[in-house]
């Protein structure tokens, strides 16, 4: 590692940037979410419910949350402890359902019933921060502001040398300055699937990666 292009401990990689994206573009063509939704509504509930939770979980309960739910006045309506009780299963319920609640209640009273569709006003939802906006944002509405960092992005940009941050907005301030805005949505897509299938948190597939050549952090070496 060269210790005259270090950054938090991880080899400063961002030369490589170009080269990296376009071999996890060749591998992950189809990058896509794998949260099922309709709507913009949908996005929002499905996306507040993933977090610390698998996709496929959430689309568990959503396949039923959905049919019981149907507008911003259901959720607004609901009953908490009912509410609750529906998404138990995605972790952190409580405060989960409290942000659905609020933020039902707040889209009717302040947007007249419309999910926001910008960065600033989406911001005001309660339980909404960036990453959740930029993926309502983006597959809600076509709206491309920013990159969605979660905790895959986060572990791969520090692995690959994309940014020595934690904070996520710093990650996304990082990524977005590498990257083109146009590869912004697919980007976090992207690193998201491959965190997920190789460059998993405690053993991440080295042999199988198809930029370990580029990775500062390959075989192990990760900080």
């Amino acid at each position: 590692m060269n210790s005259k292009n270090k950054t938090k401990g991880i080899e400063n990689n961002t030369h490589n940037f170009d080269r990296i994206w376009s071999l996890l573009q060749a591998e992950y063509p189809d990058a896509a979410p794998e949260l099922h939704f309709s709507n913009p509504l949908q996005v929002l509930i499905a996306t507040i419910l993933s977090a610390q939770c698998t996709d496929a979980q959430v689309n568990k309960v959503t396949g039923v949350l959905f049919k019981k739910y149907r507008s911003v006045g259901d959720f607004a309506d609901a009953d908490l402890r009912e509410l609750e009780k529906d998404i138990y299963s995605t972790g952190f319920y409580r405060n989960k359902a409290k942000n659905i609640k609020k933020s039902a209640q707040m889209i009717i009273s302040d947007f007249d019933s419309h999910i926001p569709d910008t960065m600033e006003t989406i911001l005001t939802l309660p339980g909404v921060a960036r990453k959740t906006a930029n993926i309502v944002l983006a597959r809600g509405y076509g709206v491309i502001a920013g990159i969605a960092v979660d905790t895959h992005v986060k572990r791969l940009s520090k692995r690959l040398g994309f940014s020595g941050h934690t904070d996520p907005v710093k990650i996304e301030k990082d990524l977005m300055d590498i990257a083109r805005r146009e590869d912004w949505e697919a980007l976090s897509m992207t690193l998201i699937l491959h965190g997920r299938r190789v460059c998993v948190a405690r053993k991440p597939k080295c042999g199988a990666c198809v930029v370990s050549i580029l990775c500062p952090s390959r075989y192990g070496n990760e900080q």
